[in-house]
């Protein structure tokens, strides 16, 4: 069976579903879009992926001609049409149709595009035994120029950053602030664990507000103190433990970084009880699809 695509109001087969070539999204990267996974039957974290992408279209007014309950029925439905219970979902909302020029104004009305399909970022044994990192030239976009808590279209700055750990051979990017502080990696949050306590770099620093990121902060609470605090490679470096965070991603440990081995060089104690109990809830919590 072909797979169905969400397209402006319906679904269509993947041949058939198209978007002008005077797309604003396609010309500028003006756009946000959200992804979603879904588990057993449920997706996880609906609610909070939808307000996500509505935040992020306000923060560049763009104006989602639906209400937030209509996107969330939409989302459901394209697991349906895809007879998917273990998926991934990814929202794109486009300024939609104008001319080649600058002007939001000559968008007559936003596209909506929803895809439900299979995503896999990393091998299996990589979540058993680690992945390496590799800090990159390519600084993460600063708060004062674009928000990266804006989930928009433009990810040209994280692609160079992936372009850049892919040349060194490296699975992931790390990227830094202009000021040398830790931001994210190119598609995920990062954590340390430093004396059984979880540091992860505040919005601030240019991380994006990760769903993921802030569920490991809930299920660490009452087991580990969690803080969100600045720190530099050097404190990256000397940590005990290291992992990231992602829709995507979930939650993969990291052994090495820039060569320097982190703790034993083997996933931690307590990254290893997140990944346990990360896993458990998503198997419960979700909505049914």
């Amino acid at each position: 069976m072909e797979q169905k695509i969400y397209l402006n109001g319906k679904f269509a087969t993947r041949s058939e579903a198209k978007l002008s070539v005077f797309d604003h999204g396609l010309l500028y990267g003006d756009g946000v879009f959200e992804g979603i996974r879904a588990y057993g039957g449920k997706v996880f974290k609906l609610s909070e992926h939808v307000d996500r992408l509505y935040m992020s279209a306000k923060a560049i007014m763009l104006e989602i001609p639906i209400e937030k309950s209509k996107m969330s029925e939409i989302i459901l439905a394209a697991l349906r049409e895809n007879n998917l219970k273990d998926g991934y979902v990814r929202v794109v909302i486009t300024r939609g149709e104008g001319d080649l020029g600058l002007d939001p104004r000559k968008c007559s009305h936003p596209s909506i595009v929803v895809i439900a399909d299979k995503i896999q970022l990393y091998a299996d044994e990589l979540y058993k035994n680690g992945i390496e990192i590799v800090t990159v030239a390519t600084h993460r976009n600063s708060p004062s120029t674009l928000d990266p808590r804006i989930k928009s279209l433009n990810y040209l700055n994280n692609i160079m950053a992936k372009i850049e750990a892919a040349n060194a051979g490296m699975t992931e990017a790390l990227m830094l602030t202009g000021d040398g502080y830790v931001a994210e990696c190119s598609g995920d949050n990062i954590f340390i664990v430093v004396k059984n306590i979880l540091v992860t770099p505040p919005a601030s620093a240019g991380a994006l507000d990760g769903i993921t990121r802030n569920v490991v902060m809930e299920i660490a609470s009452g087991v580990y103190e969690a803080c969100e605090k600045l720190f530099t490679p050097y404190d990256l470096y000397n940590a005990e433990e290291c992992f990231l965070t992602g829709t995507a991603a979930e939650i993969i440990p990291v052994v090495k970084v820039d060569g320097r081995t982190i703790g034993n060089g083997k996933p931690g104690s307590v990254t290893s009880f997140l990944i346990k109990k990360f896993r458990e809830l998503t198997r419960t919590d979700g909505t049914s699809i």
